[in-house]
């Protein structure tokens, strides 16, 4: 992208009459992403694991500017159970879905399985946003021109989809479980551009990386906190290619968005190339009849 065309969050058109909704909103890009948004003008609603640590971060994004509109809405990605209470809740609520945006994660945690036996990354990254969508394919569906932003890392080229280990019970590595993790996103966001253009549906899935921005994934890190302050970008550079994934108007069904420099590592948005795993139909289309199978949550264009 030429230096003059560098996309930021000013070049997001009117939002107005629009309901967007992010997961784990409340800090990092997810927050930097819901205040883009409320700026111009979205209805945001800030799902996040916390309830008081989203109150306090929708106060933030008000006290900026008396026009801009959040709720904040409790949702663990963790425990289907939550997710599922979280859908029926919105469906009591809103009528339809703008934009979705599956951002909330967690990286390279010592293992641990989530409440439902899950392992957490795996479970948590790719599990719970891939029910949680489809819990909501309906208001997104009914919703013309809807998206659905699937929140990636170049991390994706470490996974590899072992549907024997798919919950690290054989063998775990932290970064090997957020590689598939990642993986899977894509895989997912493949998958349902695929599934939303079968049916011939106006919504589009696309995905996003943020690079490497300092946020609080990296606080259990030591040699984090060291390279952040010399390589990390800022949070609001980080949002960037979400929030040019959910709303720049020449982005197409499976475009993947990240930063343009430093192989992907900082910079302005841009539409960037996954690895060859993340494009192959035959383990996407598994990957999703197995999910449909650990989650309980089948789609239905």
């Amino acid at each position: 992208m030429a230096k003059n065309n560098r996309w930021t969050s000013k070049n997001i058109p009117d939002m107005s009459g629009k309901i967007a909704l992010i997961t784990g909103a409340n800090s990092g890009i997810g927050y930097e992403a819901a205040r883009a948004l409320a700026v111009k003008g979205a209805m945001v609603i800030m799902a996040c694991r916390s309830q008081q640590k989203g109150d306090s971060a929708a106060q933030n994004i008000e006290n900026e500017g008396p026009l801009r509109e959040v709720a904040v809405m409790q949702l663990d990605l963790a425990d289907l159970s939550s997710v599922r209470q979280f859908a029926q809740d919105f469906h009591s609520n809103y009528d339809k879905l703008d934009i979705l945006v599956n951002n909330a994660g967690v990286m390279a945690i010592p293992y641990q399985k989530t409440a439902d036996g899950f392992e957490m990354q795996f479970g948590t990254n790719h599990l719970g946003h891939f029910a949680l969508t489809g819990l909501l394919l309906d208001r997104l569906l009914q919703t013309e021109n809807s998206r659905v932003v699937t929140v990636s890392s170049t991390a994706h080229t470490m996974g590899q989809v072992d549907f024997d280990n798919l919950n690290s019970e054989r063998s775990y590595t932290r970064w090997g479980a957020y590689g598939l993790s990642k993986l899977a996103n894509l895989l997912f966001a493949y998958e349902l551009q695929r599934k939303l253009s079968a049916a011939g549906s106006s919504a589009l899935s696309t995905a996003a990386h943020p690079g490497y921005s300092a946020t609080n994934l990296q606080r259990s890190s030591l040699v984090f906190r060291l390279l952040n302050p010399i390589i990390a970008q800022s949070q609001e550079m980080g949002a960037l290619p979400m929030l040019y994934a959910a709303t720049d108007p020449n982005i197409i069904g499976g475009d993947y968005i990240g930063p343009d420099r430093w192989g992907g590592w900082r910079g302005y948005p841009t539409k960037v190339q996954s690895n060859r795993a993340s494009h192959n139909e035959a383990i996407a289309k598994r990957l999703w009849e197995v999910s449909e199978s650990l989650t309980g949550v089948s789609y239905s264009f």
